[in-house]
């Protein structure tokens, strides 16, 4: 159908001109969006950057070492302009920091609007229109562990409505399709030391991040299970002063998704052989619980015969193809001006999302915006022209302004 379709490009963001092989398509993948300029200026990375308002996303384990006692942050991304305009992301986080001891407490929202989808059947009838969202809720709870390392864990609500329950046909029979929703944790570390220079105090940082590790997703009452986008993120930076004014940071990131491969070579019969039928091998995927498929993403590539250079891709290398890796710079003026670029890569076969980011921030003791710009390095790429906005409060920083007036 449109709508499924439409979602599909929209979430994943393949290239028009790419024929992916095997790509891993979960449920929800609105959720792996970037949603902030800040990391997004850098190429989509953050679970080893300084910490900031954002840190919700990418590494919760980062309010930590915040500074300030509390902050809120707003931020907007209208997504893939190139092709529709009223497609946009939406997304809320905060902190409070309730001390060394206590820890601290931080919370996100997401809202992401497919805009308006018309339904169709099998005969190309108009059944209506529908506006498919999906929005997220989490909370989370960090504290330190020792002086440079810190932990945090979260707790997640993911919902999907792809039609608003509306009724749609396929072959001639009507199905009734309903919302999905499921719970999921994250589980983070992060770690960051100062090292003494010449040139002032410098940061080396580590960070690792679980993310939406939870039980899968029915729009069908349970008909079709879908996994939703289970993540690994493992991230370094090193933040380099080369005066009391201009510092460099120079940072890195892998990430890979825990989903199966809807082409798993573990999908095999009694006897061993390949499951062949689209229904059986949709049977087989609806029966893998989510915990298997975890630990089943880490070795359930088929290999792939690759045309284009006349070659087959061996299972283990397709498995390293699945990982999305990225390289990014900030230079900060005073902690007040900050520019950014970045590089994202993942494999052509994989889904070609390939983009040069650029971006820039303006900070000041009450307030921060930031701004990010995509690139897309390979050709006819949707995701070409990507803007973000990023709009950040110090709540410490406004409470002593308005005592200050009084």
């Amino acid at each position: 159908m449109k709508k499924i379709l439409l979602s599909m490009m929209t979430l994943v963001g393949l290239t028009m001109s790419v024929m992916a092989t095997n790509p891993v398509v979960p449920a929800m993948p609105s959720l792996t969006i970037a949603p902030d300029a800040h990391a997004a200026g850098m190429g989509d990375i953050g679970a080893a950057t300084n910490p900031d308002l954002n840190s919700q996303h990418w590494n919760p384990s980062k309010y930590a070492f915040m500074q300030s006692k509390g902050g809120l942050t707003v931020n907007y991304t209208p997504w893939l302009r190139s092709l529709v305009g009223d497609i946009d992301l939406a997304y809320i986080a905060g902190y409070y920091n309730m001390g060394d001891m206590a820890g601290t407490i931080s919370g996100s929202f997401r809202y992401f609007s497919m805009g308006e989808v018309s339904l169709i059947d099998d005969g190309e009838s108009i059944l209506g229109t529908a506006r498919p969202n999906e929005w997220a809720l989490d909370v989370a709870y960090s504290r330190k562990l020792h002086e440079y390392l810190s932990m945090a864990v979260a707790l997640r609500f993911m919902y999907s409505d792809m039609n608003n329950g509306s009724n749609t046909t396929t072959d001639g029979v009507s199905i009734e399709n309903y919302p999905a929703w499921t719970f999921a944790a994250d589980l983070s570390l992060y770690y960051r030391q100062p090292i003494a220079t010449p040139m002032g105090e410098s940061y080396f940082a580590l960070g690792f991040n679980l993310s939406n590790l939870g039980g899968k997703m029915t729009y069908d009452e349970g008909e079709t299970q879908h996994f939703v986008p289970a993540n690994m993120r493992l991230g370094v930076s090193y933040e380099l002063p080369f005066d009391d004014y201009n510092r460099l940071m120079i940072s890195a990131e892998a990430n890979k998704m825990l989903v199966p491969t809807s082409q798993s070579k573990f999908a095999v019969d009694a006897n061993g052989e390949p499951l062949k039928d689209a229904q059986q091998r949709k049977e087989w995927y609806d029966e893998v619980s989510s915990p298997n498929g975890w630990w089943m993403s880490f070795c359930d590539a088929p290999g792939y015969y690759n045309d284009q250079t006349d070659k087959h891709i061996s299972p283990a290398m397709e498995e390293l193809q699945e990982i999305q890796w990225a390289i990014g710079l900030e230079y900060s003026y005073n902690r007040q001006f900050f520019g950014r670029i970045g590089y994202s890569h993942e494999n052509y076969y994989k889904g070609n999302r390939r983009y040069l980011t650029l971006g820039a921030g303006f900070k000041l003791s009450i307030f921060s915006l930031d701004f990010a710009y995509c690139l897309a390095t390979a050709p006819t790429n949707p995701l070409n022209g990507t803007m973000r906005f990023t709009l950040g409060f110090d709540l410490a920083g406004i409470k002593d302004l308005v005592n200050n007036k009084k």
